[in-house]
């Protein structure tokens, strides 16, 4: 097993990568969301869209203008959990920039056989596995490229993209928070 390293280490995986970074989110919840200042906007009811100044969705419409994939299916459980709502809510904005989100109910994913950690694949060559804690944490990633594993990435990309719902569309799916 590769050693673990900071997320931080691999960022430039995002603009360098040369046709599609895909992933799998397969957490209740993360850290990171909970401390975000669009937390507290998410949580009095607020809309996301577009922005610019976040850096995330500035490289997601720079990589896709390029003519480069950005795309990533999230499992949610049924009924969602307050960090999947706020990720559906705040996906829009990603989905603006040019980020392909789907989603996929956990029991659905569980049937497929999907694994339960975060990863993300990079040209089909790269894969970068998150090391989560129980609380959401990161802490760190690991990375792999042998062919078992590039493989296995690849087979689990494929169904589960097939079967995710996009992000619009599963918002009609999602049961009420009432």
């Amino acid at each position: 097993m590769p050693d673990l390293i900071p997320f931080d280490e691999i960022t430039h995986l995002f603009s360098e990568f040369e046709h599609t970074a895909w992933r799998l989110e397969t957490q209740r919840g993360y850290a990171t969301d909970r401390v975000s200042p669009n937390w507290a906007r998410f949580q009095s009811g607020e809309t996301f869209g577009y922005d610019p100044a976040s850096p995330w969705q500035a490289n997601v419409r720079e990589q896709t203008k390029a003519g480069k994939r950005i795309e990533r299916v999230r499992l949610v459980d049924s009924p969602p959990t307050d960090g999947q709502r706020f990720l559906l809510a705040t996906g829009l904005g990603n989905v603006a920039a040019g980020e392909d989100i789907r989603n996929l109910f956990r029991t659905d994913a569980e049937g497929l056989g999907l694994p339960e950690y975060d990863f993300w694949l990079f040209d089909s060559r790269t894969v970068v596995r998150f090391a989560i804690d129980g609380d959401g944490v990161t802490l760190g990633v690991t990375v792999h490229e042998d062919s078992e594993t590039i493989v296995q990435a690849c087979q689990v990309r494929d169904a589960a993209w097939h079967f995710a719902v996009p992000t619009r569309q599963f918002q009609a799916q999602v049961p009420s928070a009432t």
